[in-house]
């Protein structure tokens, strides 16, 4: 099949995040294919293999420089340097630096810190094998009008779309979405329903939190969903402290809110008890559903369209056994929309899930990747799966047991298998958390 290079500078829109057809390089239709299942479907796609994973990563005092950076590992088969760091660019003290995301022409990744509230703009387009810091941005609560915490960064279309976790008033859960430009203007803040202030939404068990974590759309059904997660008094507290402080403990997101894309109201707010993190939309032109996973409550739930064309929130299957608090975290749909990892922090493990019928997922594999674990993404061919290991400086695990490292491993359908490991205390880079694939041919000449 001929390669299909995405130019940067034609801004292709998928109708939907289904492997449509689009229009490639040659003028030939070929698939539409993806680098990993989780970006959004309004940015340029990487086919076949992907050369470089970029990693935002959290600096440890002693630990190297003690800054947070980015740090560049060579995934090309056959180079002398696969599987190894081949470069770090570090912003400057450390700022929780937590999740990261693309711009809608691919050519910058925006990165940012929950505690300093900064935004990172790093050039990926220049030298793929090299990003540089670009821009800084420092006035993310004063243009938000409130809004703390910085975490998904979303594509649009000449936009940057923002899901905070926290605001200046009381550093607690309600929160709001942000917009800028990608030239970094602020654009406008779209606040999360409350019950009190339900901005149109129909709050469905009458109940609305207005806390926030991810933001995933589905275009051609023009439906946005966040979930929600904790504000900063929690997610900068020690773990041990918070699981046993019963105050703490009741200030998480239970809630899933549907979205118009277009306009950014709201339109349907879920009651999705457990603090609901990362959402997946299903990939497929008929898969009108998204999951997401509880952390507090070990469960995964179906969002989805009914026969009647409304959304709707339903429980579908434990993770693991939920009386034993797994937690949870980073979850990654393949691109056939038929299993769906799911990694859980405080044992260590992957977990796949046969989610052939959505309505009924079933565990069919699980595999202890190390004493503790957090993000996970997958090629789009679902052959090559790596995982991270940070949550939050203050939620990883302490002594022997805060292993930091990446791992990536070949995937044959029945077995994962190593094919490297770097270990980032060992490196001295710190704490390895959200992972990005990069590739030199998204930028070359037709």
């Amino acid at each position: 099949m001929t390669e299909n290079r995405w130019r940067p500078d034609r801004r292709q829109v998928i109708a939907g995040p289904a492997a449509a057809l689009a229009l490639g390089a040659t003028g030939g239709l070929v698939p539409a294919w993806a680098d990993e299942t989780c970006q959004s479907p309004y940015m340029p796609m990487i086919t076949g293999q992907e050369e470089y994973i970029y990693l935002w990563t959290l600096g440890m005092e002693g630990v190297g420089d003690g800054s947070d950076k980015v740090v560049t590992i060579n995934v090309r088969p056959g180079s002398s340097t696969f599987g190894k760091a081949v470069a770090s660019v570090s912003v400057g003290g450390r700022n929780e630096a937590h999740h990261a995301g693309f711009n809608a022409d691919r050519r910058f990744m925006w990165t940012g810190g929950l505690d300093t509230n900064r935004i990172f703009i790093f050039d990926v387009a220049s030298d793929p094998g090299k990003p540089k810091l670009s821009k800084t941005i420092d006035t993310f609560v004063k243009d938000s009008g409130g809004a703390v915490g910085p975490h998904t960064f979303y594509a649009l279309p000449g936009r940057m779309l923002i899901s905070a976790l926290s605001n200046d008033k009381d550093h607690g859960g309600r929160t709001a979405l942000v917009e800028y430009t990608d030239e970094g203007k602020f654009v406008a803040t779209h606040w999360i329903p409350t019950k009190e202030d339900p901005r149109g939404a129909t709050l469905v068990d009458g109940f609305a939190d207005g806390y926030g974590y991810d933001v995933r759309a589905l275009i051609r059904k023009n439906v946005m969903l966040t979930s929600s997660f904790t504000g900063w008094s929690n997610y900068m507290m020690d773990f041990g402290k918070m699981l046993q402080d019963k105050e703490a403990m009741t200030r998480f997101g239970q809630t899933v809110v549907q979205w118009d894309l277009h306009t950014r109201k709201p339109r349907k707010v879920f009651k999705v008890p457990g603090a609901p993190l990362e959402i997946r939309f299903g990939w497929g032109p008929a898969s009108n559903w998204a999951f997401t996973s509880t952390a507090l409550t070990s469960k995964l739930w179906l969002i989805h369209e009914d026969e009647k064309g409304e959304w709707q929130a339903k429980e579908v299957a434990d993770i693991g056994d939920p009386s034993k608090i797994p937690l949870p975290v980073d979850i990654s749909i393949a691109s056939d929309d038929k299993s769906l990892w799911v990694n859980t922090f405080m044992d260590g493990k992957t977990r796949l899930f046969d989610i052939s019928n959505p309505m009924k997922p079933k565990q069919v594999y699980e595999k202890r990747i190390g004493a503790q674990v957090n993000m996970v993404s997958q090629s789009w061919d679902g052959k090559r799966v790596y995982f991270t290991t940070s949550l939050l400086a203050n939620w990883d695990k302490k002594g022997a047991d805060n292993e930091q490292f990446i791992k990536g491993f070949a995937w044959d359908g029945k077995e994962l298998k190593e094919t490297f490991n770097v270990d980032f205390l060992k490196e001295g880079y710190g704490r390895a958390h959200l992972m990005l694939f990069g590739s030199s041919k998204l930028y070359s000449s037709t």
